[in-house]
């Protein structure tokens, strides 16, 4: 299967879901016009100073995070591949009064899309693992730099998405254990079928198919100094952004985290990485 069919699939499932979340409670967008700082606390407490600094976020999604960080006085451009999601980030953006630029396209199209370059570069949960070149995709991260420019990269760990939880059909309540189920070094995408998306709502879904690749850290890191970045900081987290597994547990925080009692596992990691 090409990378062009990939794309195309999810695609077609980000673009309807956009409306789904710019809805959600998941999102706080309400909350968010109201004038909170929406952003998670990994991300809060990491990003680092950007006033009069120009940022791009590269896929966005509909651009609550790119508008939360210009609040926090960064200039930002956010790229994304559906039309539906910088139709709505547009939207957003008009309705908090914020001054923000919103691009679609592909990410491997962002150098000639965007003809700025920028002091900050921002990629947040959920955003690589639908990508099937991780070394493009670096590539792009340092040509979309400025000399001396940052990269700050928070995801879902690489290890977690090789576990599944076999009864996660049971509901809410399912507590089985996690095992072992996708390759950790894999180049062919994940398939997956799901009718809802992961931010609760049971709004059944046409576009119910996904295309997602797990990269491991050694790749991750070895393809952002291949692309001449510098790294300056690397950290695991025990918590994530979004329910994973039925069985993770939200704290107060809005972070899910596995059950008291068990294993405590790396969910998420964050990198920091220069332009020299």
């Amino acid at each position: 299967m090409s990378h062009q069919e990939s794309f195309a699939i999810n695609q077609a499932r980000w673009d309807e879901v956009v409306a789904i979340h710019v809805a959600s409670p998941f999102y706080r967008v309400r909350e968010f016009l109201a004038g909170e700082d929406i952003l998670l606390p990994i991300e809060a407490a990491e990003v680092g100073d950007l006033r009069g600094k120009s940022l791009v976020h590269l896929q966005c999604h509909f651009g609550l995070d790119t508008l939360a960080l210009a609040r926090r006085g960064a200039t930002v451009t956010g790229l994304d591949f559906s039309k539906n999601a910088v139709t709505s980030a547009r939207d957003l953006a008009a309705q908090a009064g914020i001054k923000a630029t919103f691009v679609e396209g592909n990410l491997y199209d962002a150098p000639a899309l965007i003809t700025e370059r920028f002091d900050r570069a921002y990629v947040t949960w959920g955003a690589i693992n639908w990508l099937p070149d991780i070394r493009g995709w670096a590539k792009v991260v340092a040509a979309m730099l400025k000399p001396g420019g940052e990269l700050y990269l928070l995801e879902g760990h690489p290890f977690a998405f090789t576990l599944d939880q076999p009864d996660r059909d049971a509901g809410s309540t399912a507590s089985g254990p996690l095992l072992p189920t996708f390759d950790y070094f894999q180049a062919a995408p994940l398939i997956f079928d799901a009718d809802t998306t992961y931010t609760g709502e049971d709004i059944k879904l046409a576009n119910t198919r996904t295309h997602e690749f797990i990269h491991g850290i050694g790749d991750i890191l070895s393809a952002l100094m291949d692309a001449g970045l510098m790294l300056t900081y690397f950290k695991e987290h025990d918590s994530l952004a979004w329910a994973m597994w039925p069985k993770l547990v939200e704290g107060p925080d809005r972070m899910f985290r596995m059950p008291a009692g068990e294993p405590n596992l790396p969910l998420s990691f964050s990198v920091k990485a220069r332009k020299g």
